[in-house]
């Protein structure tokens, strides 16, 4: 079966990923199967996006109830389940409008435009300059793609979207010499793809009263942060940041394709009917696998803390040669190993754990936030046993 399934994609899908050889066919709590029945523990959850493990019967049931009452029916008109998440997350939040849409790079892309709307309706389109963070990874369209602080992820793409500039992490005094279009600063609170690389508190606070100070808004990318992943709902608030926008995906709706960005006081209503629009943003199946999450999360969401620490703790302990850092927070963290990561994920894989590269140093674990101690002792030791035996 693997055999026929990796020829289709071969002759039939373009070749944009480096894939490992294993299709998986179905999955049970923490752990996926393979076509030939073998079992690998998830420390990866697609990237972040199944939070709630895989099967969960609670997520089963909203997603086939809502599936058979509607399914579709555009944001032309109102439907419930859209209205209790919309009232769910600004609770959740404490900002006061959202906009869903489809993924992280659309959910991105909507908050640059509200974010240069709002900057326009006040100072005109002259002010429209917004300032990222080097590493930083805010999605593949070109305009996402021009806001990524990566070079290496803008080769044969030009001409870029025009209007961003990228400032060091950690370097206050680079945002500060900054010129007078500069409209909004869009940052990660620990940056993913560039290699599970966390902001400093000191410095996220800094950012925070320049923007207040110049009256710059504040936009927080928790594409990957948010939703539980780094111990409170959205990073930020274990930051002490009032955000004015931030965006949400990946974990938001336990495995279906859900995004969005919330708005505060100062962007809630900039956008009107005409300025954005969506034509699948806010599915009812979608919603309602939301709030589904959103119910199964509630009640595991205050040991995500402790089982990032026991994974540090755990890893730190081993005293492998190969292992430099263990990075992160909560259950976003990077391994920084010596050597090549993807060699190492790939022997992680074989052995039947699944994990993820990050940066060019990093291997990435994101285990589904309901995962028990016991998995995660099991992965754990898988991982000292490979990596071990590869130093």
């Amino acid at each position: 079966m693997f055999k026929l399934t990796k020829a289709q994609y071969d002759a039939h899908v373009m070749d944009t990923y480096a894939r490992f050889d294993v299709d998986f066919v179905r999955g049970e709590g923490c752990t996926l199967y393979d076509a030939a029945g073998k079992a690998y523990l998830d420390f990866a959850s697609g990237i972040g996006v199944n939070s709630v493990g895989y099967g969960h019967p609670a997520w089963v049931d909203a997603v086939a109830k809502q599936a058979a009452a509607l399914a579709h029916v555009s944001n032309l008109y109102y439907t419930g389940p859209g209205g209790r998440l919309a009232e769910r997350l600004t609770a959740l939040s404490g900002l006061e409008t959202v906009f869903f849409s489809n993924s992280g790079a659309e959910a991105n892309e909507g908050m640059i435009k509200c974010a240069r709307k709002a900057s326009a309706d006040t100072y005109g389109d002259w002010r429209h300059t917004i300032v990222t963070l080097r590493d930083s990874f805010h999605g593949r369209t070109l305009t996402t793609l021009a806001a990524t602080g990566q070079d290496v992820f803008h080769q044969r793409f030009h001409p870029l979207t025009e209007g961003f500039i990228h400032v060091p992490r950690g370097d206050i005094g680079a945002l500060k010499r900054l010129g007078g279009d500069v409209c909004a600063v869009m940052l990660e609170i620990v940056q993913g793809e560039g290699g599970v690389l966390p902001c400093p508190q000191e410095y996220l606070q800094q950012v925070a009263a320049l923007c207040a100070e110049r009256d710059w808004l504040l936009c927080v990318d928790e594409v990957q942060t948010g939703v539980g992943r780094c111990g409170s709902f959205f990073a930020f608030q274990k930051m002490g940041l009032k955000p004015d926008l931030v965006s949400f995906a990946k974990g938001i709706a336990g495995g279906l394709p859900f995004g969005g960005f919330l708005a505060g006081q100062r962007a809630a209503r900039t956008l009107r009917p005409g300025d954005h629009a969506t034509t699948f943003g806010g599915n009812p199946v979608c919603c309602a696998a939301a709030l589904a999450t959103l119910d199964i999360l509630d009640p595991v969401l205050g040991a995500v803390d402790a089982k990032g620490a026991f994974i540090r703790e755990r890893i730190l302990a081993m005293n492998l040669p190969a292992v430099n850092e263990v990075r992160g927070l909560g259950l976003m963290l990077g391994v920084s190993v010596q050597g090549a990561p993807r060699v190492l994920v790939q022997k992680l894989l074989d052995a039947g754990l699944v994990c993820l590269t990050a940066g060019g140093d990093a291997i990435r674990l994101l285990p589904p936030l309901v995962i028990s101690f016991d998995d995660l002792e099991r992965g754990l030791a898988i991982f000292e046993e490979v990596v071990r035996n590869a130093s």
